[in-house]
């Protein structure tokens, strides 16, 4: 299916258009809650609130009466429609029909909100909670469809909506959309039995994500991870799911065990199927020797004839077929998960009742009316389906799907009790007799199954089958809940605790702590620096950053890997034991964050970059998009924040957890609302830059301590590099309130580094012979503010200051101008290049903005050289570099500007050691 948005076009004369359209899988900028937004231009109908259509409201109401339950910001039932009735835009009327035709289909939505775009007259974004993402996004198209279709005539047309999908209705038409929004949920939604474990792991804040179409679903985070899929878990054994599926097998350990089972004979034709059944004695049971959900299976096979029918409708199931002896008594489902009974319940094969007027088929038609009932496993029961084992069956009584039975006259219809076959289920499991769940249990543990369903028949389930008769029939690996979960009659079962009690004992965590960073600047080395001192005291650490996943220190993947994508890799990975996540604006616009909650959330700072992207147009936005970060902290854990930084400073509002600042900042300059966090015993991370030593210390409880002091920690270049500074400040508070002792934090520090290893494209030095070259990512002006403050510092013990600058394409143009007037402030020689990808702009186009940017600060122009290509660039600026000069690289390829940089290096001082090695051989010969 197309998404919302396949089709653009531009602004609408007449009627509503669809921008963009984002599936939000966790928290986002708008709510906490997953949504699909769509981006709606209305055009024209900017002009028409529903207090201006005449009559939409009454034919919105007719046509989804169920609206009258949607409170709105009434919070009260008729809310939404009181409204519409005073009026309200088109935008948010497609949200409620949107949740409302959801709802219709079976799922259960309520959360969505309509904000306009600031700027930008008659465009919303809608916004619309779902639990399947394509039905949610098929009912948002059918929403502006049906919104559409109530307009009066002279404003409709769908524009590009009608386009948008290849199953677009030609007329739209609610009962065709409601049957494939119904189609498309039956097929996505998840079955009772998963349903009721995804339910049960939300209540006890275990996190879950599905990983396929089907019900596979991921519990948990990192070391913790589990995995279910209806009733299999990750401890189920695959042997036991095999010997469950090999009934002749199970039948055999069973036996061995000396449980009460009956006699049985595999055939593979109909002619020793019924020889089996004279050597067992009739009746005899016929099923598929691996089949499941009752398919295939006979019961009170009595005479030759049956037998061989009953071994052709098994044979169409499986290869071989059992033939076996009938128990007498009822059928029972006994559910034992982790070596105890959970649950029983009584099966009834399916039935009708006369009423002396009606058909057996008009019966069945009638009990398949109950809304219980639907096809497949999804609904509580399964509807009657006929079929020729329906009719055999019926036949054997004398009756035919014509036939009318008396008025309370019970007609069996057929002869297993599985709710797949349209049975119902009575509970009973406070009445099965000890015996009978020992010998339950028993047959669990025999084949190995973790999670088993025991099909058990006996006379009466109260008294010991040791005495009545009876016994265990099958042994069932993945068994399914609903009967448990809603039977017919009884108590329903909350049988999904067991199981996640299985999964996750009494005191076992379900996450691994998860530590986010975002910010503007400082990320990256930050996080970096975490994971170093969360490995060093002996954590297995999963870590995404800017140039890829690391786990336990290895790069699993490259790139930027900053996006959920790249962290769900990390929560994913089964081995680690904490988890560092680089976050960037990008991810959290594009779908949100990729957890539902984090332990530890930073927020470095927040400056002006990526500015006119995405809808965030100044940097009051981008700050609002990164506090998501910490709004995501848990109750119990730690918001660490930017103390000198305006923006993240401003988050303390909304921050979740507790609060831990940062600054470097002298404490007579200390803001306010820090110096009062410290004085109540709050903790902060502080190191006055100018002042000597640079003592990092920790206030917590009132208490000072010493972390450690700037110089020790290599990446700060003896402090001078105050960024780094900072950035350690971030690391040791995020290590601190993780748990992490001081000691430890100190020594981790002290051996974290500027090289390329430790921290690719973050400040790296290559220096011989009092050559230096900086490799550092500073991709905006904010960071390249920062990377000066340090060249100014090393600048008296070197030459020429060389610079090679460039700018991603997709920043602004005054940004881009911003980036040239620093430069032109920083360095003494220019040579500027472009990233690979101009992002949208033509070649060259970024570079002369920088120029102009650095003429505009004064730059001798003669002093400024431009070569495209990044390579070039380098390459250029390292070979005019003399002796003691310093080169500046703002790199776009980290790896390659590395590469190319080590090289050139390498050979100047191989040629370094040739001239001295000619010169003291010229002067040997001259002496």
């Amino acid at each position: 299916m197309k998404p919302l948005n396949a089709v653009t076009s531009e602004r609408a004369v007449r009627a509503m258009d669809v921008r963009e359209t984002a599936i939000y899988r966790g928290p986002h900028l708008y709510s906490q809650t997953p949504m699909i937004r769509i981006q709606l231009d209305l055009g024209t109908l900017e002009q028409f609130p529903t207090d201006r259509l005449p009559g939409f409201a009454e034919k919105l109401k007719q046509l989804l009466p169920g609206l009258h339950r949607h409170g709105c910001c009434y919070g009260e039932a008729g809310g939404f429609l009181r409204r519409v009735a005073e009026g309200t835009w088109l935008g948010h009327v497609a949200e409620h029909v949107a949740l409302e035709l959801q709802n219709m289909v079976g799922a259960d939505v309520a959360r969505g909100k309509t904000r306009s775009v600031a700027g930008e007259q008659g465009i919303y974004n809608v916004m619309f909670a779902y639990q399947e993402e394509e039905v949610g996004l098929l009912a948002g198209r059918y929403a502006l469809e049906l919104v559409d279709n109530l307009l009066p005539a002279e404003l409709q047309g769908v524009s590009n909506l009608a386009k948008i999908a290849a199953s677009a209705l030609d007329a739209f038409e609610l009962a065709d959309a409601l049957d494939a929004l119904r189609a498309l949920h039956r097929g996505q939604a998840f079955g009772p039995t998963t349903a009721s474990l995804i339910k049960e792991a939300e209540v006890r804040g275990i996190p879950w994500r599905r990983l396929d179409s089907s019900s596979l679903v991921q519990l948990g985070y990192g070391k913790h991870l589990r995995r279910i899929r209806a009733g299999c878990s990750s401890l189920t054994s695959e042997i036991a799911a095999e010997i469950a599926s090999d009934k002749d097998l199970t039948c055999k350990l069973l036996h061995e065990a000396g449980l009460p089972v009956p006699r049985s004979v595999i055939v593979e034709d109909a002619a020793a199927a019924a020889r089996a059944a004279c050597h067992l004695g009739f009746p005899v049971v016929t099923k598929p020797i691996d089949g499941n959900h009752g398919r295939g299976v006979n019961v009170n096979l009595a005479s030759d004839e049956e037998v061989r029918w009953g071994f052709e409708q098994a044979k169409a199931h499986s290869p071989s077929v059992i033939v076996e002896q009938q128990l007498a008594g009822a059928d029972h489902r006994i559910l034992v998960v982790g070596g105890e009974l959970v649950a029983a319940s009584k099966r009834v094969p399916a039935q009708v009742t006369g009423d002396g007027r009606s058909t057996i088929r008009e019966l069945i038609e009638q009990l398949n009316q109950d809304p219980r009932r639907g096809d497949g496993h999804e609904a509580a029961l399964t509807k009657i389906v006929v079929d020729e084992c329906l009719m055999h069956f019926i036949a054997q009584s004398g009756l035919s799907l014509a036939s009318v039975p008396a008025s309370n006259e019970r007609v069996m219809l057929l002869p297993t009790a599985n709710l797949s076959t349209g049975g119902i289920a009575i509970d009973c499991t406070d009445e099965v007799h000890p015996d009978n769940a020992l010998i339950a249990c028993r047959a669990a543990q025999i084949v190995g199954l973790d999670i088993a369903g025991i099909d058990f028949i006996a006379p009466d389930i109260g008294r010991s089958i040791l005495a009545t008769g009876g016994g265990i029939i099958e042994v069932n690996a993945g068994p399914g809940f609903r009967m448990h979960l809603y039977p017919s009659h009884g108590r329903a079962r909350n049988v999904a605790k067991p199981v996640l009690d299985l999964l996750y004992p009494d005191g076992t965590p379900s996450r691994v702590p998860v530590f986010a960073i975002t910010g503007t600047n400082g990320k990256t080395t930050t996080a970096r620096m975490l994971a170093h001192i969360l490995s060093a005291d002996g954590q297995k650490v999963g870590l995404t950053t800017s140039t890829g996943v690391y786990i336990d220190g290895r790069r699993i993947m490259s790139g930027d890997c900053t996006g959920p994508k790249s962290a769900r890799v990390v929560l994913a990975e089964p081995t680690i034991d904490v988890a560092v996540l680089e976050t960037a604006r990008g991810g959290i616009l594009r779908e949100g964050l990729a957890f539902d909650r984090c332990d530890i959330g930073c927020v470095t700072n927040v400056a002006s970059d990526h500015l006119g992207l995405k809808g965030i147009g100044t940097v009051e936005h981008l700050a609002a998009v990164k506090s998501i970060v910490v709004e995501s902290v848990r109750r119990e854990g730690w918001s660490i924040l930017n103390a000198d930084n305006s923006h993240a400073a401003a988050m303390r509002e909304e921050a979740g957890g507790h609060l831990c600042y940062f600054s470097t900042q002298p404490q007579d300059r200390w803001p306010d609302f820090l110096k009062d966090h410290v004085r109540e015993g709050g903790r902060a991370v502080v190191c006055d830059l100018a002042s000597r030593p640079q003592d990092i210390l920790l206030y917590d409880g009132r208490q000072m301590m010493l972390v450690a002091t700037a110089d020790e920690i290599p990446a700060t270049l003896g402090g001078l590099a105050g960024f780094n500074v900072e950035n350690a400040l971030a690391a040791a508070a995020m290590a601190y309130c993780g748990g992490i002792a001081l000691p430890a934090i100190r020594n981790a520090l002290s051996t974290f580094g500027t090289s390329f290893e430790q921290s690719p494209g973050r400040l790296n030095v290559i220096e011989r012979h009092g050559f230096k070259v900086i490799i550092d990512y500073a991709h905006n002006p904010d960071g390249l503010r920062a990377l000066g403050g340090l060249v100014e510092k090393l600048k008296p013990e070197h030459g020429t200051c060389i610079g090679v600058i460039g700018i991603a394409g997709d920043r602004r143009d005054e940004d881009i101008l911003e980036m040239g007037k620093l430069s032109g402030g920083i360095f003494d020689r220019l040579v500027i290049k472009e990233d690979n990808d101009p992002r949208g702009r033509p070649v060259g186009e970024v570079a002369t903005i920088l120029k102009e940017g650095a003429r505009r600060a004064g730059f001798p122009l003669e002093n400024i050289e431009i070569l495209v290509s990044e390579r070039r660039a380098v390459n250029r600026a390292l070979t005019m570099a003399l002796g003691n000069d310093l080169v500046v690289i703002t790199a776009d390829d980290v790896s390659q500007v590395w590469r190319q940089a080590s090289r050139q290096v390498h050979r100047r001082k191989k040629e370094a050691f040739v001239r001295l090695d000619v010169g003291a051989k010229t002067e040997a010969r001259m002496s």
